[in-house]
């Protein structure tokens, strides 16, 4: 890991990220206002609708830990990765159970999509640092 971070690379990560942060904040309200009222009609729709903010949320939120760890190649950058998703998702569980955030209302569907989207984040993770090290082979 370089110990100083170059500035090129600082706006890179730090662009990713905020477009990562307005592609949440879209796609969240596309669900509230167009998907969840159009798709309201059965009830494996009105779960995945329901549970689609928490999942995408876990998935993105964790992915704001990959892009630097991708980009940058620290030595325990899986460590960061695995923790950031991890504790991402206690995060959401923990908004969850609790009802302390934007949640009023305990579901295990919203549970369910924050593991799952965190999961996806740490596959995601792992399917890009692969790649990248079949590209430094050859």
């Amino acid at each position: 890991m370089k110990p100083r971070i170059e500035k090129k690379t600082a706006i890179k990560i730090i662009g990713i990220n905020m477009t990562l942060f307005l592609m949440l904040v879209g796609l969240i309200y596309i669900n509230k206002t167009v998907f969840r009222p159009t798709f309201n009609e059965t009830h494996m729709a009105q779960i995945l609708t329901g549970s689609f903010p928490n999942f995408i949320a876990a998935f993105l939120i964790s992915l704001c830990a990959v892009n630097p760890v991708i980009i940058r190649k620290p030595r325990f950058g899986r460590l960061i990765v695995y923790s950031g998703a991890l504790l991402t998702m206690l995060v959401l569980i923990l908004d969850e159970s609790e009802s302390i955030g934007a949640s009023k209302l305990y579901d295990i569907n919203d549970i369910a999509g924050s593991i799952l989207g965190s999961l996806l984040a740490v596959l995601t993770y792992e399917y890009l640092s692969h790649r990248q090290k079949r590209k430094s082979e050859i």
